[in-house]
């Protein structure tokens, strides 16, 4: 890493409507209020409740494990309104780390707040938090930290303060928390110290109460007194009796004490920043909307998350919660190949969801009566399940996520090289689909119809024949027969007949529909779907046709720009028609004008476009942006070859950029860095040593 991450501006003040901020280890995630010390929101991968409306499988919230409370000669700043005023928060993005101050004002007396909150990549699923207090003048001081359910969904079945089988307990004590609709459970362990000689104080007759630790001194002025928490959070997904696991994983974090909890959750973080994106030339904002893409997109995934990601990552808030925490195409489509390359683990996590979900997609087929595999359209945490609401009408019809899946498996076995995960995890997932993909289309006397379907546009009607799905079907078909002979194994020879029986559907002229009987004034027909068929899915189509067709949607722009996720890649797509000046502008317009509020969260809709609320961090979004900058501008095409042959075509960059580089990217189990210059005839990727830079 030749410089540091560009963190976000220090936010000052009340949020008022911006979003709080989001930290997460990619196992746990968590809303921090601008007083940390009340209790935002937490999210932990895996743990699912029913919902309250919907009466689905949906990601329920935890109780919020940092909370607490301050109080001067005896009066607590929960009880006194106005009593708090938060001064500012700093993000630190190359560490994780967010810095809060806020100042108390109870009586006479002020005690000035700093609040260190992170969340610990080496001990997945443990929380962090260090309090420092200093006062004005002489007072009795109390600082509360508590595991906090007030207002929550669901029921406590167990608070212990002791550690059974044990003389004395290891922790502060530990909670089992049930979701609403009993279909999750977490349990929580609770630890806390003091750097200093002071009482502590618990409610052992509240069996029913939050759990808690109160620390109660006399204090002074011009001395600082710190006090730590440290919570870990287990969902039953991972451990059948999780208050018990909870146990053992906060005790062993407690054994390597706060500061070594830190200081390997800051080595981790350097680490993953080798594979920072640069961006030469491009003016500053650029830089910073790419760091907190990579910022957002690496701290929500983790190698020990049960569950995958959904489409926020692990934060949600009050006033958005419509996806559910359901893992959806996007994050297979967007999230994973970048991910593949910066942080490969997490992405094999990923995947493993989706394997764990075979079953699943196998009898959501079976349902559809259907052969092969279908993957639900908005996938429960717990089994895969499809947990769609209501009468789920996209699930009938946009099966295109099929193909993402597929070629997501197949993109992993690429850039890493593992023969064990294609032959195992890869061949089943493409096999399945592709059994689908024939199942599922008709003949017809031009080779074969998909019918009665849906794009990425999501219109509200069906439609035969998405040029998008049928772009991507032909590749996943094609890398099924050849991964059957490289695995040893047969293939079906109606897989190559249906991939060359496919005919994508053509305007008069001689542009790529998006679909049959397609117009641009129909319901979303400004949506660059057939794009999408050229990158990031790098169909074979001739370049006379790519020109005129790309050449077509860009011009649509205007009334597309504000929607979620293709938006992302409309600066690649203007680079690849040789616009330098208008690549430059539709990044503006597909992504930095979605940019809001505190911590550079990057949003799913533009607010000046669509009448919403803020909602965010967006993957779909930001993994496009990155997809775009690390593939798409930079002209790599990662395949089943030498890496060294992955570069494919010649680099043209938004105007005024210079290059893109990164010092530090995973392929084939080794260190690679590339470079791709304005103007170059290729990118150049090229091995280093494992000492690096």
């Amino acid at each position: 890493m030749k410089s540091a991450p560009i963190s976000p501006p220090i936010a000052k003040g009340a949020r008022g409507r911006d979003l709080p901020a989001y930290v997460s280890n990619g196992l746990i995630g968590l809303r921090v209020r601008e007083n940390p010390l009340q209790s935002g929101m937490c999210i932990i991968s895996g743990f699912v409740g029913e919902h309250h409306e919907k009466r689905i499988e949906a990601a329920a919230a935890a109780p919020y494990p940092l909370g607490g409370d301050i109080a001067i000669d005896g009066l607590w700043s929960a009880d006194q309104p106005g009593s708090v005023e938060p001064v500012d928060q700093a993000y630190d993005f190359g560490s994780g780390e967010l810095t809060s101050r806020l100042t108390v004002r109870i009586g006479d007396r002020r005690a000035d707040v700093e609040v260190l909150t992170f969340a610990s990549r080496s001990h997945p699923t443990v929380l962090c938090q260090e309090v420092t207090v200093e006062v004005d003048g002489a007072c009795d001081l109390m600082v509360r930290m508590r595991l906090d359910s007030t207002g929550l969904r669901g029921r406590q079945i167990e608070r212990r303060l002791d550690t059974p089988g044990e003389a004395a307990p290891v922790c502060d004590g530990s909670l089992l928390w049930e979701a609403e609709g009993a279909l999750g459970r977490c349990g929580l362990a609770l630890m806390t110290e003091a750097a200093h000689e002071v009482a502590r104080k618990q409610e052992p007759w509240d069996a029913l109460g939050p759990l808690s630790s109160t620390y109660t001194q006399r204090v002074r002025k011009d001395r600082r007194y710190r006090f730590r928490q440290m919570v870990s959070l287990v969902p039953d997904v991972m451990h059948h009796q999780p208050q018990r696991h909870a146990v053992r994983m906060i005790a062993a974090a407690g054994d390597l004490g706060f500061d070594e909890l830190r200081r390997r959750n800051r080595a981790i973080w350097r680490e993953l920043w080798k594979g920072r994106i640069r961006l030469v030339g491009a003016e500053r904002k650029w830089q910073a909307m790419a760091d907190a893409a990579f910022f957002y997109l690496n701290t929500s995934v983790h190698a020990a998350s049960p569950s995958s990601t959904s489409i926020y990552g692990l934060a949600t808030w009050t006033d958005y919660h419509y996806y559910f925490g359901h893992v959806m195409w996007d994050v297979d489509a967007f999230a994973i190949p970048p991910l593949a390359l910066t942080q490969p683990e997490a992405a094999r996590a990923m995947l493993d969801f989706r394997t764990r979900g075979l079953p699943a997609a196998r009898s959501n087929a079976q349902t559809w009566g259907r052969l092969g595999v279908q993957y639900p359209w908005e996938a429960g945490p717990l089994r895969g399940e499809e947990a769609a609401p209501g009468g789920a009408g996209a699930a009938a019809r946009e099966d295109h996520i099929n193909m993402h899946v597929a070629r997501a498996f197949a993109w992993y076995a690429d850039v890493t090289g593992d023969e064990q995960f294609l032959k195992e995890a890869a061949w089943p997932v493409l096999a399945g689909v592709a059994d689908w993909f024939v199942d599922r289309v008709d003949r017809a006397r031009s080779g074969y119809d998909l019918r009665e379907g849906g794009g990425p546009a999501e219109r509200k009607k069906t439609d035969d024949n998405d040029a998008m799905t049928l772009m991507a079907a032909r590749i996943v078909l094609e890398r099924a027969f050849a991964t059957a002979e490289r695995v040893g194994l047969p293939a079906r020879a109606s897989w190559a007949r249906v991939a060359q029986g496919l005919r994508l559907p053509m305007r008069a002229d001689g542009v790529i529909a998006s679909h049959d009987g397609y117009r641009s004034d129909e319901e979303k027909g400004a949506t660059p779907a057939p794009l999408m068929g050229f990158f990031p899915y790098w169909a074979d189509i001739d370049p006379d046709t790519m020109q005129k067709t790309l050449t077509f949607y860009l011009g649509l722009w205007k009334d597309y720009a504000g929607a979620p996720m293709l938006p992302a890649l409309y600066g690649t797509w203007a680079a690849w028609a040789g616009h330098r000046d208008l690549s430059l502008k539709l990044l503006e317009e597909g992504y930095g004008k979605y940019q809001y509020g505190r911590f550079q969260q990057t949003l799913e809709y533009r607010l000046d476009t669509v009448d919403g609320v803020a909602s965010g961090p967006f993957f779909a979004n930001m993994g496009g942006f990155l997809t775009g900058l690390m593939f798409g501008l930079t002209g790599i095409r990662v395949g089943p070859g030498d890496p060294e042959s992955w570069p494919a075509r010649p680099v043209v960059l938004p105007e005024g950029w210079e290059a893109i580089e990164c010092d530090r990217l995973w392929i084939r189990g080794r260190p690679a860095r590339f470079s791709a210059r304005q103007g170059a005839g290729r990118a150049e990727l090229t091995w280093v040593g494992q000492q690096g830079d």
